[in-house]
């Protein structure tokens, strides 16, 4: 059995942040699973997933609050369990763009919660548009669609809303 352990650390942006938190796991005995990891502002934010054995994982939280001082990061670990396959589910790919503005994750969680859809991953960025620099605002998302669901009424539902907000958006299966 996979003992998992969720470790989310935030600090100021250096070099050497990535090479000192893998390192910190590998010697602990432990493996990353899988990781997401981003500069937000001036800060480093890193939530990722260890694997290993129940006392590799122990090595890890007993030494959390010595990391977090070396590093200088707020670093919170909590142990976790894989997750059950359960329900038959379609993963599908939104991609939204528009002027940035507040609330458009909201008014895209919501809808999408409305319909017992969950959302297994989500990523946002702002930029500049190219030649007139309006603020745009981008998402990207991951589904989890009940097999049960009739995808061409969704995919309708979901375009008539994104219209209604001035959103400009994609939904689709995902491919491989």
């Amino acid at each position: 059995m996979s003992n998992q352990l969720v470790i989310a650390a935030v600090g100021k942006d250096r070099p050497g942040l990535v090479d000192a938190l893998s390192s910190w796991i590998l010697d602990s005995g432990c493996n990353i699973a899988d990781s997401r990891m981003t500069v937000l502002g001036g800060e480093f934010a890193v939530l990722l997933l260890a694997d290993g054995k129940w006392n590799n994982l122990a090595k890890l939280e007993d030494q959390l609050e010595q990391m977090q001082a070396t590093l200088d990061m707020s670093i919170t670990i909590k142990r976790t369990e894989p997750r059950s396959p359960g329900g038959a589910f379609l993963p599908y790919a939104v991609d939204v763009v528009a002027l940035d503005h507040p609330g458009i994750v909201h008014n895209l969680a919501s809808f999408f919660s409305q319909r017992n859809i969950n959302i297994q991953d989500l990523a946002t960025a702002c930029y500049c548009a190219a030649h007139t620099g309006t603020p745009m605002f981008s998402v990207h998302m991951t589904l989890d669609v009940p097999a049960d669901t009739h995808i061409a009424g969704l995919r309708e539902e979901f375009l008539d809303f994104c219209d209604r907000l001035n959103l400009d958006a994609v939904i689709e299966p995902v491919k491989g």
